[in-house]
């Protein structure tokens, strides 16, 4: 990447941080602090931790698309201030309902799509795939910071103060975008990077792919139900406070990610993606089962947490892999914009009837209801096709090539070509390859790139 790629790339990166770090630090501290405030109630503590993602869920697509409007600087600032005010209101609610309030606003600022429609700005087709990479590992090492710094921050300014923090890093954001990110020379509509209403409807008719959102949505279903109980049991289990329990998440943490690498390798470099997928979809619901059946197990509960957060942690990276390998090539930024939307309801959803099954059966009943969830997932992974390992490639092709109605044709007779969409309104032919036979040369040289 050139060095302004790469400072557009890194800067968005840092903006994205600084949000969803504040996101996941309430994660394990949220549900003892919320029994607490007035009119709490285990439902409605389940519905404040996840309610967050329902706003974002709904307006993910829609903030990404009025970018293309008014700009994608202006749209992230407007976005950062209402998580900024989101998280105020929430840091000083002493009732449950202030908190939804607050939970709701700070969902409602959802730039995701609309940074990763700006690295696409700001980024050359051949650098974005890298650009992209960077943004994505950093949404992996936030979660995972978040998780061990949550009860930290907590143990020394309170969950009230972690609130306050998430206000300041949304200001945080905003300085970074307005002095740190570079400003597009252009804003164009991206096929790779973001949501094309027109496609919307052949997306969800996409049966490999509907398996992947379904994918998402249960596994942050049961992250955040899994929330909701856990620390509790954490606490009466092994006698560690709410506010010291990144003892425990740090080296789960640690043994996930020695787990996660060897598995990525294998999945993606040995071409063993369905085996690794199946396999971590099983794990996850042997996890669910252990926490139901083992619960005051001391070391059934500790071996349940290392093996879901191995599993969660693999899965969190092989889920966009597989979304980029399954959608049409001039459809990649549709599907992932749908994927996205499905990652945060699952969030709402799992906070929402997590909420309900504990105060309706207790803690048994929320290990009862993620353990179904993992069981219907693991018969849907099962019967999964095949992935085909093809990888999304943008060429840029002169008009000549783009008003040729055979163009697209010619591309697919090229080496390592599978699939060939060529866009004459952007000058781009979308292609999916096999990246060991893929002939770039021969490529270029039909768009007249060589």
């Amino acid at each position: 990447m050139e060095r302004k790629e790469f400072r557009a790339a890194t800067s968005l990166a840092a903006v994205f941080s600084v949000r969803l770090l504040g996101l996941f630090m309430i994660y394990p501290v949220f549900a003892a602090y919320a029994e607490q405030l007035a009119g709490a109630t285990p439902y409605l503590v389940g519905e404040a931790l996840g309610i967050y993602g329902l706003s974002q869920g709904l307006l993910q697509i829609p903030f990404g698309l009025l970018s293309d409007r008014f700009g994608r600087k202006p749209m992230i600032v407007a976005g950062l201030v209402l998580f900024a005010i989101g998280s105020a209101v929430a840091a000083v609610s002493t009732s449950i309902g202030g908190v939804i309030v607050g939970r709701v606003l700070q969902g409602a600022g959802a730039v995701g799509s609309v940074i990763l429609a700006l690295v696409a700005d700001l980024t050359r087709e051949e650098n974005r795939t890298k650009a992209m990479a960077t943004v994505g590992i950093t949404i992996g090492a936030s979660f995972m910071i978040a998780v061990v710094a949550g009860p930290i921050f907590a143990r020394f300014i309170g969950v009230a103060g972690i609130f306050w923090l998430m206000a300041a890093l949304g200001l945080v954001g905003i300085a970074i975008t307005e002095f740190a990110v570079p400003n597009p020379v252009r804003v164009r509509h991206h096929r790779d990077a973001e949501t094309v209403p027109a496609l919307i409807g052949s997306v969800l008719r996409h049966k490999e792919l509907m398996r992947l959102d379904i994918g998402v949505f249960a596994l942050h279903a049961m992250l955040t139900a899994s929330f909701l109980v856990v620390p509790g049991l954490l606490h009466d289990t092994v006698n560690v406070s709410v506010n010291n329990q990144w003892m425990v998440y740090l080296p789960v943490l640690l043994i996930s990610v020695l787990v996660m690498a060897p598995a990525i390798i294998v999945a993606e470099k040995y071409r063993r993606m369905k085996g690794v997928f199946v396999s971590s979809v099983a794990a996850l619901a042997v996890s669910q089962m252990m926490l139901y059946f083992g619960t005051g197990n001391l070391y059934v509960l500790l071996a349940a947490i290392t093996i879901f957060f191995s599993a969660f942690n693999v899965m969190e990276a092989i889920l966009p892999s597989l979304i980029t390998k399954a959608a049409p090539p001039d459809a990649k930024g549709t599907a992932t914009g749908l994927y996205s939307s499905m990652q945060f309801l699952g969030i709402f959803v799992g906070g929402v009837i997590g909420g309900w099954a504990h105060q309706a059966g207790g803690i048994a009943a929320v290990f009862a209801l993620t353990t179904v969830v993992a069981l219907l997932w693991l018969i849907a992974a099962a019967t999964m096709t095949q992935p085909s390992y093809l990888t999304t490639r943008l060429l840029r092709i002169g008009e000549s090539q783009a008003n040729a109605p055979d163009f697209a044709a010619k591309l697919r007779r090229v080496p390592g070509v599978a699939e060939a969409v060529v866009i004459a309104d952007e000058n781009l032919a979308y292609l999916k390859v096999d990246a060991k036979s893929f002939d770039a040369a021969m490529a270029e040289s039909l768009a007249g790139t060589r």
